[in-house]
């Protein structure tokens, strides 16, 4: 799950309270890990992880689940609308891509599949990686060629608020 802001963190208890840390403006829960994104920098993480560590120590010792009921279904669950490509192209992202992806922090989110085109969403450390289009272009959109000869590009999709932000 990603939170790029605390409005954006209904779901979660611990999201909720992590963003409530002066200098946090993002929160990411991969399977085993969380990634905090700070404000920028005039804010020091050796300032910034005391809070955040014993934020999170906090949490889960209240024994409070991470996330309620509200939490949205997964992006690559089956569908009943998916057909063989698409199928197959959520499989890749589950067993092959997303692992990679996670170990270094982030995550990549399955948007769709449109003539050709596979629609991708970059989340947690992968946001601000220099590298994320190298990631997206040569490592994603490679190997979903590889398998998937349908599939003719990859590209990244951006939130409507991020790029209100930007403009």
């Amino acid at each position: 799950m990603d939170f790029s802001a605390p409005r954006n963190a209904f779901c979660s208890p611990l999201a909720r309270q992590l963003f409530r840390i002066d200098g946090v403006t993002g929160v990411f829960f991969g399977p085993d890990f969380i990634t905090i994104t700070k404000a920028d920098n005039d804010v020091e993480w050796k300032l910034l992880k005391p809070d955040v560590y014993a934020t999170i120590m906090d949490f889960f010792a209240s024994g409070l689940p991470i996330m309620t009921d509200d939490a949205p279904h997964s992006d690559t669950a089956p569908s009943d609308e998916d057909d063989e490509v698409v199928a197959i192209i959520k499989e890749l992202l589950d067993t092959r891509i997303r692992p990679t992806v996670q170990e270094d922090g982030g995550d990549v989110i399955y948007k769709g599949f449109e003539d050709g085109i596979v629609k991708l969403k970059l989340q947690g450390a992968c946001t601000s990686c220099p590298s994320s289009m190298v990631t997206l272009k040569s490592g994603i959109e490679n190997m979903l060629q590889f398998y998937v000869p349908e599939v003719e590009g990859v590209v990244q999709v951006v939130d409507e608020e991020k790029e209100a932000e930007v403009s």
